[in-house]
Parts: structure tokens; sequence; C-alpha cells
């Protein structure tokens, strides 16, 4: 029997550096897809093929598609992983970046489980597992436009779970809360000058920041995520998993608390209140 097959995107750090472990523990020949496959380096198994992707690039989607049917001829899990946070007021956010934002947040995956659904089909038993968060449950203050990529790809992900079903292939939506990864810190870099003295949020800069940087604090470890995450993907899994630290407490909040509630809330936590 051939060995069981899994791309996952986003390879280079954080969740997809640690799903890729993990499935290479469990035997899977995992095609493992970062931008920069440099990253991959220190990772010595027969079994795992990095593949250079942009998932943005139409081109290296395509190359993906062939080197999986070339190699293996089906696909048995496709783990749409990569993604970002632009963070920041959504007033002074750039078309280009709201744009940028949802191209890899949630076109991406999209194109990327269209191109690959014969491969899936192949499988006779695939899943597709996008990789949500709850900040698309949950929206606060400076991260609109990450929660809204979320909130986007989790509707997105509802209708695909019903459409690809009479195909054999089941998609699962997983709405990690805090995990350990660079999330935090490539939040901020993207952050970059954004905030300005001439901005009407100048005073709440470092709220802004750390509100970036927020996902890294108390995050449950990478690689225990990935663990409890690879043992409900081969059992049963729920059409929604929620794994990690406030990864309940968040829709907890969303649908018992009453919105005004909510609202001053975050915007006292976030300094709003103070303008």
């Amino acid at each position: 029997m051939s060995a069981r097959t899994v791309l996952i995107t986003g390879c280079s750090s954080g969740i997809g550096r640690a799903l890729t472990e993990e499935f290479l523990r469990h035997g899977f020949r995992v095609y493992a897809a970062a931008r920069n496959t440099q990253t991959l380096a220190d990772l010595t198994s027969d079994q795992l093929v990095p593949v250079s992707m942009d998932v943005n690039n139409p081109d290296d989607i395509a190359a993906t598609v062939e080197v999986i049917n070339k190699d293996s001829g089906k696909l048995d899990y496709l783990i749409n992983n990569a993604g970002y946070a632009a963070m920041g007021p959504v007033v002074e956010l750039s078309a280009d970046n709201l744009k940028r934002q949802f191209e890899t947040n949630v076109f991406a995956p999209i194109a990327l489980t269209k191109a690959l659904l014969p491969l899936l089909r192949a499988s006779g038993n695939a899943q597709v597992v996008n990789i949500g968060s709850v900040s698309g449950i949950l929206t606060t203050p400076f991260s609109g436009a990450y929660c809204a990529t979320k909130a986007a790809l989790h509707a997105l992900s509802d209708a695909l779970r019903m459409e690809l079903a009479p195909f054999n292939v089941k998609v699962v939506t997983v709405q990690p809360g805090a995990i350990e990864s660079k999330f935090g810190d490539n939040s901020l870099a993207n952050l970059g000058n954004l905030i300005d003295e001439q901005s009407i949020y100048a005073p709440l800069k470092k709220s802004i920041q750390d509100r970036a940087t927020a996902s890294q604090d108390n995050p449950t470890p990478a690689k225990e995520f990935a663990t409890e995450l690879m043992a409900q993907l081969l059992s049963q899994p729920d059409a929604v998993i929620r794994i990690g630290n406030g990864s309940r407490a968040l829709p907890f909040i969303r649908r018992w608390i009453p919105v005004e509630w909510v609202d001053k809330l975050l915007s006292k936590k976030f300094g709003l209140d103070s303008l």
C-alpha cells in the first residue's frame, strides 16, 4: 500500500512546521510547502518532499499539483495553513494591504483546494483542513482585516464541507487559539509604520502593537497543538475543531455576552475609551 499523503502550506515555522513533523512521525509522505524551502533543510526524512510555493502564485500552485500527481497520483490530506495578519485600524489600511490580506488568507486556500480537487478525489477518502482562527469568531480592535479573512474562510469551509461531501472529500475547519509561533513577530513587522504621528490613533500605538503580538501571550506550544490535531484528524474529526489557549473562551464570549458589554470591554482593553 502506498504511503498516505499530505500537502501542508506555510511550513517554515509555527503550526505548519509542527504539523510537518507530526505527519512525518506518522509515516505520511509530506509535501511541505514554504516560500523558502531552506527552512526545512534540517528535516531529514525520505518521506519529506519540500516544495517552493507562494500561495498567491498560480504557477507555484500548478507546479505543486504536478509534483504530487507524478509522485503519488493522489492526495489524502490538504492542510491550508499559510497566512498572516494585517494589523492596524481598518480605516488606515491601504486598499493594497486589505486586498493582499484576503488574497493570502481566503482566495489562496480556495484556489489550492480547487487545483488539487482531482487528486483529493483520487484518494477516495480525503480531508481538506482549513486553519481558521477564533479571531474569526470574536473580532477585536486593530485586527479587523485579519478577523474578517478568518470569518470568510470559516464560511467558505462550511459551504465546501457540504459541497464536497458527495465526492468523499471531508472538510474540517480548525479554529486555533493562541499557538506558539513567529506569528506575533510577523504581525508586528507587517504593522510597519502604519501608525505615524499624524494618525488619529497615534496615542494608542502601544496598544495596537500589543494586539499584533497578542497571539503569543501564554500560547499553547505548536507541538502540543499538532499532536492533538493529528489525533483528531486520524479518527472521526468534528466539522469544527478548536485547540489552544482561548479557543473556547472567545467563542463563549461571542455567544453569551451581550455585544454592548463586549464592545466596552475591548474598547477599554485597547484604550479606545481614552480617545
